[in-house]
């Protein structure tokens, strides 16, 4: 066996920062030092607080930044064990239908089993299916919107020139009827 030698030593306050931070002494300083000091304020686990501009809490004793993709971060993000059964979701299917559904595969599995035997599967079908043209619908009722309410106005080329783009002279009232023949007709397809 070789021996083999630390390199670098740790210090004494990088020890110390480390226990802190294990006995949750999370403002706890590690030296002393002399000089200027500015005003500390002393946050505790969970306080929200700006500064600079920017939104701040503190999270198991580390000071983080809260920026407006922290929603769809945590909404997108699987655990590693299902919230339903608190089974680990290794299967393949498991993040799609966490996605959709918040349960492992195994958990809609169970789910859809059980209301074939009770009988309720169809009905349960058919709000699925529902709930999917409502998607449908909101999706597109969006779309013809955004095209309804877009206005003309110019773009910068890369080489400077602005260009007046048109909105393809679109007829607003045949869009609307078109909106509301979709909207109809997708309403039609429901069960």
């Amino acid at each position: 066996m070789s021996n083999t030698v630390l390199k670098k030593e740790f210090r004494e306050k990088d020890v110390q920062r480390l226990r802190n931070l294990v006995t949750k002494k999370h403002g706890d300083k590690t030296s002393i030092s002399i000089g200027y000091n500015k005003d500390q304020v002393v946050r505790a686990e969970g306080d929200v607080w700006e500064e600079d501009g920017r939104k701040w809490t503190i999270t198991n004793g580390i000071k983080t930044n809260i920026t407006k993709l922290d929603g769809a971060k945590k909404g997108a993000t699987m655990p590693l064990f299902c919230p339903s059964c608190n089974k680990l979701m290794k299967h393949k299917f498991d993040k799609g239908f966490y996605m959709q559904y918040h349960k492992c595969y195994d958990c809609i599995l169970q789910l859809e089993g059980k209301l074939r035997r009770n009988g309720s599967w169809d009905q349960y079908e058919k709000t699925i299916y529902n709930a999917d043209v409502e998607g449908v619908k909101k999706d597109f009722t969006t779309f013809m919107e955004s095209l309804l309410t877009e206005s003309n106005q110019g773009f910068i080329t890369e080489a400077g020139d602005v260009e007046q783009w048109k909105s393809g002279g679109r007829d607003k009232e045949l869009l609307k009827k078109q909106l509301d023949e979709t909207i109809n007709y997708l309403d039609s397809l429901k069960k």
